[in-house]
């Protein structure tokens, strides 16, 4: 079965390297970060390749931080609109290891403290009110990986 894995949180919060170790090879990446710095229309292209993706048959990983159903609602009616399955990965939000590890990306992937504030204003928990299938809460585990949580 295709599904849609919509991970929400903080930038620095994990979620690349959660994908990277649990999702990676079973779903196909798609993510803003992917694109060149100055791209245009980025909303557009994320949701032209996650369609694609889920045309031909492949589950998605959308890895950007999707605060809000302003970001996620699109790719939830877009999953269900190709039969899949839609499951958000949720990151609690903190703060000060988010700004921790921020600090520590080299210069080009930093992102200035003041954008972690603002994606923190407007992060909000998602349920299965939202649409999604399941909504699963991931942690660092304090061994280098994580845990997942129904």
């Amino acid at each position: 079965m295709r599904d849609v894995a919509v991970l929400v949180g903080l930038q620095a919060s994990g979620k690349s390297t959660f994908y990277e170790q649990c999702l990676a090879g079973r779903y196909e990446l798609v993510s803003k970060d992917l694109f060149p710095r100055g791209a245009r229309k980025k909303q557009q292209r994320q949701m032209r390749l996650a369609g694609e993706a889920l045309a031909a048959g492949r589950s998605v990983a959308v890895d950007n931080t999707n605060p809000s159903p302003q970001e996620w609602g699109p790719l939830v009616e877009l999953a269900h609109a190709h039969g899949a399955t839609v499951t958000a990965y949720w990151f609690p939000p903190d703060l000060a290891g988010s700004l921790r590890r921020n600090e520590a990306r080299g210069s080009r992937d930093r992102v200035p403290d003041v954008g972690v504030l603002a994606t923190l204003k407007r992060l909000r928990r998602p349920s299965s009110a939202d649409g999604f299938d399941t909504v699963r809460e991931v942690r660092f585990d304090g061994r280098g990986g994580f845990e997942v949580r129904p």
